[in-house]
């Protein structure tokens, strides 16, 4: 079985929330428009000027979404 990682966009400021969770749709758009096997996208709310998005993938998507899509971090993840 394939390692999941979970790549993640960093926002900050007064507006990094509504930011993270409209990020969330474009990536969600792009694993359609590239018809990827991926589903968990989301996006957290970690304090009033904190906020992340992210997206779940597989070791065997990872370069390829990492290259287009120019996460700010990722790490392993688990459910």
């Amino acid at each position: 079985m394939s390692r999941q990682i979970k790549l993640i966009w960093d926002f900050r400021g007064p507006a990094a929330a509504k930011t993270a969770e409209h990020h969330e749709i474009h990536l969600k758009e792009y694993i359609a428009i590239e018809k990827l096997d991926l589903n968990i996208t989301g996006f957290e709310i970690l304090n009033d000027m904190y906020a992340t998005a992210f997206m779940v993938v597989t070791d065997d998507t990872m370069i390829a979404v990492r290259d287009a899509l120019k996460p700010h971090r990722g790490e392993l993840y688990s459910e």
